[in-house]
């Protein structure tokens, strides 16, 4: 067994999960905020790709312009879905909440298609596609700058609960009627998550049309965040982030072994992450678990 060449699989799988934590990021900050699961977030990543690329390359705006414009439509975009969408069905079984965000993945993945069409279109936004040499070792530059990106992100979001805005989210999460009984407006709250999920959305999009283009399999990529978010815990951001090196170093070693005898198994490894990790620990390596007295 190559040593050098086992240790870049697991280098550029870390780097690739924390890509993957990128777009987990935004379902567990929803889940943080208000219990539901956001199973939109991958056509949003989608969505936030478009908006980018329309922005960069039917506008003409610079990268440096197109990226923040993208993220303030998207945030504005996460607002409107609460909004018009889940806030008429507040005081409705969360189960009826969590089919809506599944209703709107598909509805998102049908309609963006539709807007941009379905060929692959390249994302240029400054990163060259020349990889970094570590002696023997080869990295791809977007996979390490998304890493840091995702790093500094789990740092800022940390933060954030950190806040008088965050206990206020965290309070809502806990209890939607306790929260309205002491003045805290429960729908600001699952709002204001909506909308930075909608701008996290958008940052993964570009990251990720960098490096495969931009077109309706971006939205595939709500398997691999689903798959981190539950192995991290779905309340957990930081557990978020160390699923998702996991998951990526997996899928990278694994599927480099197999694919030559099997064909693809990236998307095996993510379903059987998820499988084990509800049957053995289900609330994840770091989520919170909850006892129900009955």
């Amino acid at each position: 067994m190559d040593v050098y060449f086992l240790a870049e699989l697991a280098i550029n799988g870390a780097l690739v999960g924390l890509m993957y934590a990128l777009v987990a990021i935004g379902i567990v900050f929803i889940y943080k905020s208000s219990s539901v699961i956001n199973f939109a977030q991958g056509a949003m990543v989608m969505m936030g790709a478009f908006v980018v690329w329309s922005m960069a390359e039917q506008i003409g705006a610079p990268v440096w312009a197109a990226l923040p414009l993208g993220l303030a439509i998207l945030y504005f975009f996460g607002l409107g879905v609460e909004r018009f969408a889940l806030r008429p069905m507040v005081g409705q079984p969360i189960i009826m909440i969590i089919m809506m965000t599944l209703g709107l993945e598909i509805f998102i993945r049908g309609l963006t298609p539709a807007i941009w069409g379905i060929d692959p279109r390249p994302l240029r936004i400054g990163i060259s596609d020349d990889p970094l040499f570590f002696g023997p070792i080869l990295v791809n530059r977007a996979y390490l700058i998304g890493g840091g990106v995702a790093l500094t992100l789990t740092v800022l979001c940390s933060l954030l609960f950190r806040t008088r805005m965050g206990v206020k989210l965290k309070a809502v999460s806990d209890d939607y009627v306790a929260s309205w009984s002491v003045g805290i407006s429960v729908e600001r709250a699952i709002g204001l998550s909506w909308a930075l999920a909608g701008a996290i959305a958008a940052l993964g999009g570009a990251l990720w049309g960098s490096v495969q283009g931009v077109d309706w399999s971006l939205s595939l990529l709500l398997l691999r965040a689903v798959a981190v978010a539950i192995l991290g815990g779905l309340d957990s951001i930081g557990g978020a982030v160390l699923a998702g090196v996991m998951l990526g170093v997996l899928e990278n070693v694994i599927s480099a072994y197999l694919d030559p005898i099997v064909g693809s198994s990236r998307e095996v490894v993510s379903v059987m992450v998820i499988l084990l990790t509800i049957l053995i620990r289900p609330y994840g390596l770091f989520g919170k678990e909850i006892i129900e007295r009955v």
